[in-house]
């Protein structure tokens, strides 16, 4: 693993539940980790819910696009973390890669959004204990 852990989140569209994920590693581990976060099937937008759910977090998901996948993203990451689009992501040797069974936000209130998004902090909360063992910046 290099000096500073390179985590790429991925899922179909990159517009939820890796755009979470991503912008939670970002405010939890802050420049101790590179966040990447990719679509297999990038949507145009991030989840307008999800920018909501989000928001009620301090955290601010709004400026972020959905980015398509590529083998080069797999390539220059530590660890990689897909969430329902494991046949879709090009492996690559000596990766770390993880997959976290989480509901798709799409076409979900707030309401069912939000233990969605819970669900993923927890989950980003514990990768950074495993890969920064001193835990989170305060």
């Amino acid at each position: 693993m290099s000096e500073k852990p390179i985590v790429l989140f991925v899922c179909v569209h990159n517009a939820g539940r890796s755009q979470m994920a991503a912008g939670y590693l970002q405010a939890l581990a802050g420049d101790r980790v590179e966040v990447l976060s990719a679509g297999s099937e990038p949507a145009d937008l991030i989840n307008p819910v999800v920018v909501t759910a989000m928001t009620e977090e301090g955290i601010d998901v709004a400026g972020r696009a959905p980015k398509l996948l590529t083998v080069d993203a797999v390539g220059q990451s530590d660890v990689v973390i897909t969430m329902g689009c494991t046949d879709a992501c090009p492996v690559s040797p000596g990766k770390r890669y993880e997959d976290w069974q989480l509901d798709d936000p799409a076409g979900r209130s707030i309401d069912e959004v939000r233990p969605i998004r819970d669900e993923i902090r927890v989950r980003v909360e514990t990768l950074i204990a495993e890969l920064l063992p001193a835990g989170p910046a305060a």
